[in-house]
């Protein structure tokens, strides 16, 4: 599978054309508010574990001096570097612990931490004393934030938003050679989670639900909706999502999600600790002693797929997510 993934990602590269050095000003529009830069930022603050890891795959880790907002330890090749940066926050910083920073910009991962009502602070707030915000367009690219809670999607999540925020920030710091190579190495594991799924010659009926978390397991659950990364995943293997809502992340209740009875369950695992079914092994002993959960096919079965909770946001892991997702369906049998 290694020598088939470097291939791949070899032959994406000889077709991409050659990146061109960014010329300043460099002027874009971002989530709706234009951007100007004289020349690439000295300096980054990340709000947003996304937007962390896509400037360390930019090669752009020494000029990060903070990070916040975290789901899971880092992706393992960022280990050692991400060590001797300083987290802010392991979720919300304060709008003044990042202005602290000085940073030459500050790359965002969701609008509703930063934008027109943002909980570290708007985008004015920041422009206002100088410091510039870029939003990663998953989050705003198809989708509506003014609707409160997670958004809502106007349209169905595509990696082509994940790739252009990466093109975007590399512009931005002028490593645009880099990002075409992470946008191929990502397009070539895309792929061929889609080939692997399509050569296991699923049942056309096939169906599931992700399960990201719960305020309390007493209460319906927070399962995607059709239109996020999920439903990305979901769409390129060609498996039905139980849950057809345009909400990024309903609650929906247990009775419901059983009618539905569907085939597998992808279930989210995270260090973060802010409800009780963020632990795993809360969310897996729930399916199988409630006395609703444990009756639906996908848990009779061990149909239960563990994944990583960042990839089920509309991230750079979102690809890893996918390719996850049907390497687990290939250990799988459906009647």
């Amino acid at each position: 599978m290694k020598r088939l993934f470097a291939a791949s990602a070899l032959l994406v590269l000889q077709a991409l054309p050659a990146a061109a050095q960014t010329n300043y000003p460099l002027t874009l529009t971002n989530c709706g508010v234009a951007l100007t830069f004289d020349a690439a930022p000295d300096s980054a603050v990340t709000i947003g574990q996304s937007a962390t890891e896509i400037l360390y795959s930019l090669g752009l880790a020494p000029k990060v001096s903070g990070t916040s907002v975290w789901f899971n330890p880092v992706l393992p090749e960022f280990a050692e570097v991400n060590a001797g940066i300083e987290r802010l926050a392991d979720n919300d910083p304060s709008f003044e612990s990042v202005v602290a920073k000085k940073p030459g910009l500050v790359a965002v991962q969701y609008e509703w931490h930063v934008g027109a009502s943002g909980m570290v602070g708007t985008r004015e707030m920041f422009h206002d004393v100088g410091v510039p915000t870029y939003i990663l367009p998953a989050d705003c690219d198809t989708k509506d934030n003014s609707t409160g809670g997670d958004g809502t999607r106007t349209g169905a999540f595509d990696t082509a938003h994940v790739y252009k925020g990466i093109r975007e920030l590399a512009a931005i710091f002028d490593v645009a050679d880099t990002g075409a190579q992470v946008i191929a190495d990502l397009q070539a594991t895309e792929a061929a989670a889609i080939d692997r799924a399509r050569a296991l010659d699923l049942p056309d009926d096939l169906s599931a639900v992700f399960w990201f978390s719960s305020a309390d397991l007493e209460l319906d659950p927070f399962v995607a909706g059709r239109l996020g990364a999920p439903g990305y995943m979901l769409a390129k293997l060609g498996i039905e999502n139980a849950v057809a809502t345009d909400e990024e992340w309903p609650t929906v209740g247990w009775e419901s999600i059983a009618r539905a009875d569907p085939d597998l369950i992808v279930v989210a695992y995270m260090d973060r600790r802010r409800f009780p079914a963020d632990d795993i092994e809360e969310k897996l002993k729930f399916l199988r002693n409630d006395p609703v959960a444990s009756q639906m096919t996908a848990v009779r079965e061990g149909r239960i797929v563990q994944m990583d909770a960042h990839a089920m946001s509309a991230t750079l892991r979102s690809i890893h997510g996918l390719d996850a997702l049907s390497q687990a369906l290939a250990d799988m049998a459906f009647e």
